[in-house]
């Protein structure tokens, strides 16, 4: 072909062209792409995907949810929230996410209770949920909990001089009474030398009484127990205040004396009342339970074992520590010699049975839980260590408002290769005799040809 001069024209108009052409191409999918999303899960499995449990779940919520990760600049801690919070919002962009280094917002931090080790917030309409854990199953499940419409009551028992479930004296728990709130539970009271248990109560709380309940009151309790009701009894050191009935319902004995501690000093702490626990059973309540819980003036539980109930210690003191019936002075040492326990000892326990009503149809399992202290949820206590989580979770455990979602952990069925005794042999000689040997006979065959040229 002549290359003239209106031909070379032609090209360069046909190349100018093309460039504004393949630029407007480029031009028009980046504005594509920032309008629509389409994202595909190639991996075996789909296993970087949420189940369809999930995705169920996230279809149901029709308001936006936030998500608040109190977590240090570290990267990797941060890409895998990242990852894990971003296979959500592909099912639904309203979800947003921040990352607060709690280091720099400290207040923040004591008002929203936040770990030391770090935790994530989550919040939906006018509730909230803390994690420590970030998984498929944590997050889905406190999503699960936050979109719960039922109703579920709380009960505090009042006029015996219990902890008030609401106002900020350093006894009370109104600080405690707030996250429940904030977790959709209803609180309210109720003397029972006025009224009865209402019936639609999901909790009663025994929170130390100081004046001794009349016998008829007594009585509305045992009731309330023998029929079924859940119960969480914060005890204290010394007298049961009348209670003793209800004890002996439950199998259970107040040792004499107070708890101490004397290697509390080891945690920072002066007072040997002060008994911490640093482990805790396999149970639902306690399955995210990193942190140590305080437990100021505690006293140790004895469990007459009748068989009446499924008993499991939920709180149990290390072996230093033991049962001081002396008053408190600088030196205190175990009295082998005296009525003194030594540890460990049970400052907590969960009792449990099964239910049925008159047609013999299985009822949810009844649950009480009995702890010999209840400064650890008061206003004073409440940001120490564990204990805010420790109450949430025995509130939320007694309630019957653990609903989880059953999600299965996906894995791919090709992380791992098995190989016969053949197999193995087969390579192995390969490797270190057939493969050598081809190397050297290829040499030699190339050699021999240039050697003909």
């Amino acid at each position: 072909m002549k290359i003239t001069r209106r031909s070379r024209l032609l090209l360069r108009l046909q190349a100018l062209l093309f460039a504004m052409l393949f630029i407007g191409i480029i031009a028009m999918l980046a504005w594509l792409s920032s309008r629509y999303v389409y994202q595909a899960d190639w991996t075996s499995g789909a296993r970087n995907s949420v189940s369809a449990d999930t995705r169920k779940l996230l279809d149901s919520m029709d308001q936006p949810v936030s998500i608040s990760a109190f977590v240090r600049d570290e990267g990797l801690v941060r890409d895998q929230i990242r990852d894990l919070v971003g296979s959500y919002q592909r099912f639904k962009d309203d979800i947003s996410l921040e990352f607060i280094n709690p280091d720099t917002q400290p207040a923040r931090v004591r008002e929203l209770g936040i770990a030391s080790g770090g935790e994530i917030v989550i919040r939906y309409q006018d509730r909230s949920e803390n994690i420590q854990t970030l998984s498929e199953q944590q997050l889905s499940n406190a999503l699960l909990r936050l979109t719960r419409k039922q109703q579920r009551w709380v009960v505090f028992l009042s006029g015996h001089g219990e902890r008030p479930p609401e106002g900020e004296t350093n006894y009370g728990l109104g600080m405690f009474t707030q996250e429940l709130e904030r977790k959709g539970l209803q609180i309210q009271t109720v003397n029972l030398a006025e009224s009865l248990i209402p019936s639609n109560t999901n909790l009663l709380v025994i929170a130390g009484p100081r004046v001794a309940l009349l016998p008829g009151e007594v009585e509305k309790l045992q009731r309330y127990t023998e029929q079924g009701g859940n119960l969480l009894w914060l005890a204290e050191p010394g007298n049961l205040q009348g209670l003793q009935p209800l004890a002996e319902q439950l199998d259970i004995d107040l040792l004499p004396g107070v708890v101490v501690d004397a290697a509390t000093e080891m945690f920072g702490i002066d007072n040997p009342t002060f008994v911490v626990v640093t482990g805790y059973p396999r149970h639902d309540i306690t399955s995210e339970m990193t942190a140590v819980t305080v437990y100021p003036e505690a006293a140790a539980l004895d469990i007459n074992d009748n068989g009446n109930w499924e008993v499991l210690p939920l709180l149990t003191t290390l072996e230093r520590a033991w049962t001081e019936l002396d008053e408190i002075a600088d030196e205190i040492q175990f009295d082998s010699d005296t009525d003194e326990q030594a540890g460990p000892l049970d400052i907590g326990v969960i009792l449990t049975r099964a239910r049925t009503d008159d047609n013999g149809a299985e009822l949810p399992m009844q649950r009480i839980i009995v702890i010999g202290d209840g400064d650890f949820l008061s206003n004073t206590y409440l940001g120490n260590g564990g204990n805010l989580n420790l109450g949430l979770n025995i509130v939320q455990w007694l309630s019957h408002d653990e609903a989880v979602l059953d999600i299965q952990i996906k894995a791919a069925p090709d992380t791992s290769l098995v190989l016969g005794k053949v197999a193995q042999a087969v390579i192995g000689l390969g490797f270190l005799i057939g493969l050598p040997l081809l190397l050297l006979v290829t040499g030699i065959l190339v050699w021999l040809l240039r050697r003909r040229r």
